[in-house]
This record gives structure tokens, C-alpha cells and sequence, in this order.
């Protein structure tokens, strides 16, 4: 049974990584990696390529499974159930409107889809005229945006993306990193990304994953509010910190 749809007046759970392990024959991934990632928080995943970022984030999902080690809500209960996924591609399905992608986990559930509750999610990103347009007479900006709503559409305090702005050009990136700011400042979020700046922008909390045996850094601190303002001193200062540890680390 699906659990209750989450009321953004509710304290969203956090995430309590413990001991995770992940081998794949003789290659260790990484081994005893902890983490909490705060409740209500923002938090930017980076790291070198094949540090196992992605790997780490479906073993949240529950896509994947850990070779040993745990995923739990920091309220103590199971996480599966509380995750919206959004990944690199919007996925959005080329036959059905706008409308109809935004609804479309309920459809697959056999549910009856909440149409007011979709279109206030239209509204918000921007797409309520667009509403029964498909996707392929969407721009790239508007089909992130849709893919923003299809993800808040499932009302889940958990929300895991994995580069889900990568596509999009500087401006239009810019835009709807303010957008998702908005959105989801009431839920738990796990990024991923490759961009110092989308990072320091968007999360309040950093976490570096470098490939064994070196772990995890989360000694990055965020002054300000998400999403800081592209000049903002902190922000340049931030992101300049991070680029050189991770030109450091892809070395």
C-alpha cells in the first residue's frame, strides 16, 4: 500500500546512511561510508567519475543494493515509499500532453490522478498553457520544468536527482535551479551534479565522494540561503574551493 501523500506542513525525514560497503568482485566502490543528510535540507553530491556517486544514490533509491550496510529515515523507519526520482533525461513521454506526464506515476498505479493537484504544479513552473501540448513542442527549459512537476506531482518528502539539469543551457539552468530551489525547500533532496556553481548555489550542505579508499569529504561549509544569487561573493569564494578539490581529485 502506498503511504499517504506528504503535506509540506510535515517535518520531511532525513537520511541515515551507516556503514555502506560496495564491491564489485575485487573492486571495492566504497567501504563503510556514513552520512545523514539533514531533514529539510538540500544536499549536493560531487565527486570524480566512477567514484560511485550514482551508485550510491540508487542504493537510497532502492534501485541498487549495497553489499552491506544501511539506508534508513532519521525518524528510524524504512525510506522506500517516502522517494520521488528524477533523473538526467526528463523521460517525458512523447505520446501523452504535458498534463498527462506530470500524472503519470498514479496512471502506472492504477490510481485516479489528481487533476487539480496537477495543474497547480503547472501553474507554478509555468506550464499551465501548455498543459495539453506534447513534448517534442517543448523547449529544453520547459521539458525540465515539466519533469520538475512530474516529480512534485508524487507529494513524497524525499526527492534524489541525479544531474537533472545537465542538458539545459547557462540561462535557462540558472532559471530553473531557482524554480527547484522554490519548490523544494520543504523536502529532503539528495543532487548529484558535476557543476561547482549549480552546487554551491542550490545546497546547504556539500559531500564529496572520491574513489576508495579516500570516502567521503563533508567538511564544506555553505554560508546563505539556496539559491544564492550568481555574484554573490560566498558563492565565487565556494565554488572556487570546490573546483580546485575536485580538479584535484580527477587527477
Amino acid at each position: 500500500m502506498r503511504n499517504p501523500p506528504f503535506n509540506r506542513t510535515q517535518v520531511p525525514p532525513g537520511i541515515a546512511v551507516r556503514d555502506l560497503c560496495l564491491r564489485f568482485g575485487q573492486r571495492t566502490i566504497f567501504e563503510r561510508l556514513s552520512v545523514d543528510i539533514a531533514s529539510g535540507q538540500i544536499v549536493a553530491l560531487l565527486g570524480a567519475s566512477g567514484a560511485g556517486k550514482t551508485s550510491l544514490l540508487r542504493i537510497i533509491a532502492g534501485l541498487a543494493q549495497a553489499t552491506s550496510g544501511s539506508v534508513m529515515g532519521s525518524d528510524g523507519l524504512p525510506i522506500s515509499g517516502r522517494i520521488a526520482w528524477m533523473g538526467q533525461k526528463d523521460l517525458l513521454y512523447p505520446w501523452l500532453s504535458v498534463q498527462q506526464n506530470v500524472m503519470l506515476g498514479a496512471r502506472l498505479r492504477g490510481e485516479q490522478p489528481d487533476h487539480d493537484w496537477a495543474l497547480h504544479l503547472l501553474e507554478r513552473v509555468g506550464l499551465q498553457d501548455q498543459r495539453d501540448a506534447r513534448p517534442d513542442t517543448l523547449s529544453g527549459g520547459m521539458r525540465q520544468r515539466a519533469a520538475i512537476a512530474r516529480t512534485l506531482y508524487e507529494r513524497q518528502p524525499i526527492v534524489l536527482m541525479d544531474e537533472p539539469f545537465s542538458a539545459l543551457d547557462a540561462i535557462t539552468r540558472a532559471r530553473v535551479q531557482n524554480l527547484a530551489a522554490e519548490l523544494l525547500q520543504d523536502h529532503t533532496v539528495l543532487l548529484i551534479t558535476h557543476d561547482p556553481v549549480e552546487a554551491c548555489r542550490l545546497a546547504h550542505q556539500l559531500l564529496v565522494l572520491s574513489p576508495h579508499p579516500a570516502g567521503l569529504d563533508t567538511s564544506h561549509t555553505l554560508a546563505g540561503t539556496p539559491p544564492r544569487a550568481l555574484d554573490d561573493p560566498e558563492l565565487l569564494r565556494s565554488q572556487g574551493a570546490l573546483a580546485q578539490q575536485l580538479l584535484r581529485g580527477a587527477e
